[in-house]
């Protein structure tokens, strides 16, 4: 598909890395909103990683991210003790002629902070089909995004931080 040539004149003027910003850029959120599944990794007490996939849901006016996992997960007891992830986002129909994904780093809240308090309700309105399986919503503060789109030429990124304030 061919960008027009405003918005990709908008693409290149996104390619900056973007601080200050209380809301994720547009192109990465809009990339993010059409994709369904994130692959996240953590790690265990010896650093040792450990990848798995999930359904999440994106907040992208707080830069958060929620997924649903049962309590006996492997990685359950994973993100019990270290709470570091990070993650990638592709599109749910890859295409063998084009790259574009993301890879994100963040951090996971404790169900008692405040940013966590409606993730049930958002999540389940987003996924109503999850509230038929067993778990808990977590969240992830997401705090670095970088996007690839080789639509847009060889080495593009996209790049979103979070306001460090």
């Amino acid at each position: 598909m061919l960008l027009h040539l405003k918005e990709r004149e908008d693409i290149h003027q996104s390619e900056k890395v973007l601080n200050n910003m209380s809301v994720m850029n547009e192109i990465i959120f809009r990339f993010i909103k059409q994709q369904t599944c994130a692959t996240i990794c953590c790690t265990d007490e010896k650093g040792i990683p450990y990848c798995f996939s999930c359904y999440y849901v994106i907040k992208p006016e707080s830069g958060l991210l929620y997924f649903k996992s049962s309590d006996n997960a492997y990685h359950t007891s994973r993100l019990a003790n270290n709470l570091a992830v990070a993650g990638t986002i592709l599109p749910d129909k890859l295409s063998k002629l084009i790259t574009k994904g993301i890879q994100w780093r963040g951090e996971l809240l404790d169900e008692h902070h405040p940013q966590t308090k409606d993730a049930d309700e958002i999540h389940h309105k987003k996924i109503p089909l999850a509230l038929v399986i067993k778990g808990k919503v977590f969240t992830i503060r997401l705090n670095i995004i970088k996007m690839t789109d080789s639509q847009l030429g060889f080495g593009k990124k996209n790049i979103w931080k979070r306001d460090e304030q």
